[in-house]
């Protein structure tokens, strides 16, 4: 596994533009004798002969992680898309968000596939387009593959230090748009659309949504972006502002639209209702085997191909690596780390499977 996030980081994935990777990851089941399917840049793999414990309905277990990249921004010491090894750490674009946690998934799938003695059925995903949250990644997967062959419980590979994210809020991009009448300034006339704007915002910045999510807290509103005028003798007619919604566990998106447009005059349009909140039940037989082994819980700040799974699955994040080092120059993923990262998660499962049966 080793050797091959060194040959994922030689291989350029930049968003939409994973097809590289993803023909090395293809090649990896082949050779491993896995069955594979091809969707885009998206690599599916699943175990093909039903567990002896599955009983009459499947129990699908994904394990997914993405294999495309940012693009390096400045300030690398090391060439970003060349694996070198110093003092234990593995260092190169996307060691660490996510290929640690993709070979750590890849591992586990490939320890289990022959078995026959399981509880679920594994269902590997390699996804494209993660870090721009894009149409062909999981979006793709989740209505196109997931539809026909619906998933029971998914794991997450992401850098976490190997604690379970239990919970991971979802994200609403809105366009508002306060309406006014236009008057010259020097008159008492018009209706100036940023006076009315004002009051919307105020609002924004002190509404508190009645359920908290003892995971990940408050809803959280911030407007972003005002713009509004055109010249300084006008009273403006139009105040466009942008608000970034942040939602729970314990809310969906469309209640906390539907709570915004009852509560602000404004004209509120999303930008997305996709990127959804995602968690997992506290007493989820995954989250009790984590527990039974010492590992660590808490609520995600940041997104992951979680908001676009297909809606109600339960889903847990997990990887070795730090999300600190996501996005930042001499990315690194340290190699005991990595080794560690699988043994572990592969303890999880079989811990989990146990308490399934």
């Amino acid at each position: 596994m080793l050797e091959l996030l060194k040959q994922l980081i030689n291989t350029p994935s930049f968003s939409s533009e994973e097809r590289a990777t993803a023909d090395i990851i293809e090649r990896v089941l082949r050779d491993a004798g896995a069955n594979v399917e091809r969707y885009g840049n998206n690599v599916v793999s699943r175990m093909d002969h039903t567990s002896d414990q599955a009983g009459p309905r499947l129990y699908r277990l994904l394990l997914n992680s993405h294999h495309d990249t940012v693009r390096p921004g400045e300030g690398w010491t090391h060439d970003p898309l060349t694996a070198v090894v110093e003092h234990g750490k593995l260092y190169g674009l996307g060691s660490n968000d996510a290929g640690g946690a993709l070979v750590m998934m890849l591992a586990a799938y490939l320890h289990f596939y022959t078995r026959t003695d399981l509880p679920v059925q594994c269902v590997f995903a390699a996804t494209a387009e993660e870090e721009i949250s894009g149409p062909n990644g999981m979006a793709l997967l989740s209505r196109d593959v997931f539809s026909m062959m619906p998933i029971d419980l998914a794991i997450i590979g992401e850098p976490t230090g190997m604690q379970m994210a239990v919970a991971e809020k979802g994200l609403m991009v809105l366009d508002c748009v306060a309406h006014g009448r236009t008057g010259h300034a020097a008159r008492n006339e018009g209706i100036n659309a940023i006076y009315a704007a004002q009051t919307d915002i105020d609002w924004f910045r002190t509404h508190q949504f009645e359920r908290s999510s003892p995971v990940l807290g408050n809803v959280k509103m911030t407007v972003a972006i005002i713009n509004a005028g055109s010249q300084h003798n006008v009273v403006p007619d139009r105040c466009h502002y942008v608000v970034d919604v942040r939602v729970t566990d314990v809310y969906t998106n469309e209640e906390v639209l539907e709570e915004i447009r009852r509560h602000v005059a404004s004209e509120v349009t999303p930008r997305s209702m996709r990127l959804a909140p995602s968690s997992i039940p506290l007493d989820h037989p995954l989250v009790l085997a984590g527990i039974d082994m010492g590992l660590p819980s808490y609520g995600s700040p940041t997104m992951s191909d979680q908001s676009l799974l297909p809606y109600g699955v339960p889903s847990l994040k997990i990887g070795p690596g730090d999300s600190a080092r996501s996005h930042t120059p001499d990315e690194w993923m340290g190699v005991a780390e990595l080794e560690e990262g699988i043994a572990t998660f592969i303890t999880l499962l079989e811990t989990m499977m146990r308490r399934m049966l």
